[in-house]
């Protein structure tokens, strides 16, 4: 069947405007129980973890009637990152978990993201099961196996202590200062608190939630704050985080920012080192940068490109036994610690590779020379499709034939919001600026009233 609801990770919209309402997410999770509860028992759990809008007490509240509704059994874990309910869903041997979170959007908008039992995200044959479920009318359970719900406390303190096993033991994190800026979202605990324990001096940013401020002028959407910072404390590190923890941006020494395609060809060329690299191959999305790709084949190693969206990219790891894989935007999955992406793991990753190299994050972070890319969002009316006007593709063939050989372009409309990504890579920036330009001005012309 055709997804309605569901989005490149669940479901995503604005606070109360279908389909992020009160009523519909007690659907959705009625669907769902329904969906995990195949057996008629009444032994499913599922754990619920949110990051902090205002809009997650909303949320969690309808999900949980709607799961306990046809017999789950809700464990409520609060404000946790997102790679921590990947975590505690297998851990603690739920038959699912929920994240409340719309990742690195403002705070008027939230998401439902789900994992299975084993920790990883829904594929779409599930989700589309779900939603088939959920466009039917949805039986029950009887009265005498309702579910019941439970606020557990120790579920952070869990995740606290898995993420520290994650670096060698012997390894330390004193003589560091970090800067971590965590968005005023999900990690604004757990992430000092990781940092500190293991021995650096950390310097906070962004872990003053109020509902209204995640990703407000923070975070990894807008690292400049955190870069600052680093300047003015003379930081060692810089690690931007976003609403739901699960991607990261970093920021050297010397204030100069760098995303998930520097981190995965530095973690690609350490691993590959060390033997640890499965298939020695780094599984992308089409978004990352063509000098990734280079700097990889240089190596001896592959990069596998997928469509946008971390899930995809986890699908594929799977599927080829490949560890090492994530996004330019960064999400880093590394599947030998986490199940999904996640921020912090990777942030104590790159802090271990600068102790056991002695190198600066300058160095580390430096891989390779990126090629000029550019990207313009356009935003459509609603029901227009640019894409299928003829007019609009012969334009994009023409551009496309001036790239052969020199760069790449890439044109998919976006899996969240009314817009279509024009994305161009090219040596020659005045071409590329021509290129995105152009196709842009067709995509606008065509895509509005």
């Amino acid at each position: 069947m055709t997804r309605k609801i569901f989005g490149t990770d669940g479901i995503r919209g604005t606070a109360n405007t279908y389909p992020m309402t009160a009523d519909n997410a007690l659907r959705v999770g009625a669907a769902a129980g329904r969906y995990f509860r195949r057996d008629g028992l009444n032994q499913h759990r599922v754990v619920i973890g949110k990051d902090t809008r205002r809009s997650g007490y909303m949320l969690e509240n309808a999900l949980t009637a709607g799961l306990t509704s046809t017999g789950m059994n809700v464990l409520l874990l609060g404000p946790v990152p997102t790679p921590a309910v990947g975590f505690l869903t297998r851990s603690m041997r739920a038959d699912l978990g929920i994240m409340i979170s719309a990742s690195h959007n403002p705070h008027h908008d939230n998401g439902i993201k789900f994992f299975g039992p084993d920790g990883f995200k829904l594929d779409d044959a599930a989700e589309a099961e779900i939603e088939a479920i959920l466009s039917q009318d949805i039986p029950p359970a009887k009265p005498q196996n309702i579910g019941r719900a439970t606020r557990i406390e120790h579920g952070q303190g869990r995740y606290v202590e898995y993420a520290k096993t994650t670096i060698p033991r012997t390894t330390r994190l004193s003589g560091l200062k970090v800067v971590v800026d965590c968005a005023n979202g999900a990690a604004y605990k757990a992430a000092p608190e990781v940092l500190w324990e293991l021995g650096a001096e950390v310097i906070a940013l962004g872990v003053g939630p109020d509902g209204y401020n995640i990703n407000l002028d923070c975070g990894s959407t807008y690292p400049q704050k955190a870069a600052q910072a680093v300047r003015e404390n003379g930081a060692d590190l810089g690690i931007c985080l976003d609403g739901d923890a699960d991607r990261i941006i970093l920021i050297d020494e010397t204030g100069q920012i760098a995303g998930g395609d520097q981190i995965m060809a530095l973690f690609g060329r350490l691993w590959a080192e060390a033997g640890t690299l499965n298939g020695d191959t780094v599984v992308s999305t089409v978004m990352s940068n063509l000098g990734l790709e280079r700097y990889l084949q240089g190596l001896g190693l592959t990069l596998e490109r997928t469509k946008v969206g971390d899930r995809y990219v986890v699908e594929r790891m799977r599927a080829g036994g490949f560890n090492l894989g994530g996004e330019q935007s960064g999400h880093i999955v590394m599947t030998d610690y986490a199940t999904t992406g996640d921020g912090l793991l990777a942030g104590l990753q790159f802090l271990a590779a600068m102790i056991t190299s002695g190198e600066k994050a300058s160095t580390l972070l430096r891989s390779f020379d990126e090629v000029p890319q550019k990207l313009e969002n356009v935003t459509l009316d609603a029901g227009r499709d640019p894409l299928s006007d003829p007019a609009v593709q012969d334009i994009i063939k023409t551009h496309e034939a001036r790239l052969v050989g020199t760069g790449r372009l890439l044109i998919r409309p976006s899996g969240t919001e009314p817009l279509i990504r024009v994305m161009a890579e090219c040596e020659d920036e005045a071409l590329l600026n021509d290129v995105v330009h152009e196709i842009s001005a067709a995509v606008a012309k065509s895509g509005r009233s």
